[in-house]
């Protein structure tokens, strides 16, 4: 079958390999559609690991169930991409995202697990979800982004009217952006390099103001906009100049969320936190609930993630969606793979 595989730093190619077939009971599905994510970025800009098929947002048709004697050939699904060991004590307290062996053959995320930027792809059994009809593939694709942010606005333990700024308007940022109005905020904020990206994030809804990232007057200006600070800021950029700028932007006793991930050591201003009393929650994942709470919100009509995507492409056009997404100048947010 065709796939798209990482070759070497920045780059993509449209490649063969194997047709997954059942191991362990896993279910084998036809691709309908897959999102680019910002980790799969992270993966391509190393360049490894070679030979990896990334695609860990997914949608598709069961072509075998495997174990799952609930589910047919045909049947629409989409999954948790993870792998945990289902016996540890946050597997059995309902947080696999802390088990240890979560990201370990974790799909399209390790070379064990081939993912959905191909024709077909596998899931263990027990991460799959049965889709509700009326939940488009592509609207699928978008669950596992979503409850990451869902997760992230969730631990920031809003009570309703906070004032809540968003570092980073890439999906996961503008997904947080989402449920922070759903869950009250009074006002959302978001700080983006990428002007571009930045104009665009308003004319969803949920933000209500654009601030540039790289402008001098953005600090001193939403200080006082806000009179000291946000209640709560979601970061979801990880580099240093982010994680700083959240930590001056929130207020003395708010908190700030973690989702952003360095995969290198950062240098941040640890001083300003400490003396401000902030509360620093890292974030990461999505419990199972969570997961299942935004296939429902999407099925009721109470969240809108097709608006977020920008184009869907083929696998050949893979790599310059990648291109396009980390350019700087360009303001997509979301693309879809539909093999």
């Amino acid at each position: 079958m065709k796939c798209v595989k990482i070759v070497d730093k920045k780059k993509l190619k449209v490649s063969e390999i194997d047709t997954p077939s059942v191991k362990k009971g896993n279910v084998v599905f036809k691709v309908k559609a897959a999102g680019i994510c910002g980790s799969d970025i992270h993966y391509w800009d190393s360049g490894e690991p070679v030979g990896l098929v990334m695609g860990h947002e997914f949608a598709g048709t069961v072509v075998d169930p495997g174990d799952r004697k609930d589910l047919k050939v045909g049947d629409r699904i989409t999954g948790l991409p993870i792998s945990p060991c289902g016996e540890c004590e946050p597997c059995k307290s309902g947080n696999p995202q802390y088990c240890r062996k979560t990201w370990e053959k974790a799909v399209g995320l390790s070379l064990d697990n081939s993912g959905a930027f191909a024709e077909y792809s596998s899931c263990r059994p027990d991460m799959v979800k049965k889709l509700p009809d009326n939940v488009k593939f592509e609207q699928a694709a978008m669950v596992e982004p979503s409850a990451v942010s869902l997760h992230a606005v969730n631990l920031a333990n809003m009570k309703g009217k906070e004032k809540v700024l968003i570092i980073g308007a890439g999906i996961i940022g503008l997904m947080s952006a989402e449920f922070a109005k759903i869950k009250g905020a009074s006002y959302i904020a978001v700080v983006e390099a990428n002007k571009e990206r930045g104009k665009k994030a308003v004319s969803f809804g949920a933000v209500k103001e654009y601030y540039d990232a790289l402008d001098e007057k953005t600090i001193p200006t939403l200080i006082e906009k806000t009179k000291g600070g946000f209640d709560i800021v979601i970061e979801c950029c990880g580099n240093g100049p982010a994680v700083s700028e959240a930590m001056t932007l929130v207020k003395p006793g708010g908190t700030i969320v973690l989702v952003g991930v360095s995969l290198t050591p950062i240098t941040v201003p640890m001083v300003v936190p400490v003396m401000a009393e902030v509360t620093m929650q890292g974030a990461i994942a999505y419990t199972v609930e969570e997961f299942e709470d935004v296939i429902n919100m999407i099925s009721k009509g109470k969240l809108k993630v097709e608006k977020y995507i920008d184009d869907i492409v083929p696998l050949e056009r893979v790599q310059e969606s990648f291109e396009r997404l980390t350019s700087g100048k360009d303001s997509a947010v979301k693309i879809i793979v539909k093999p």
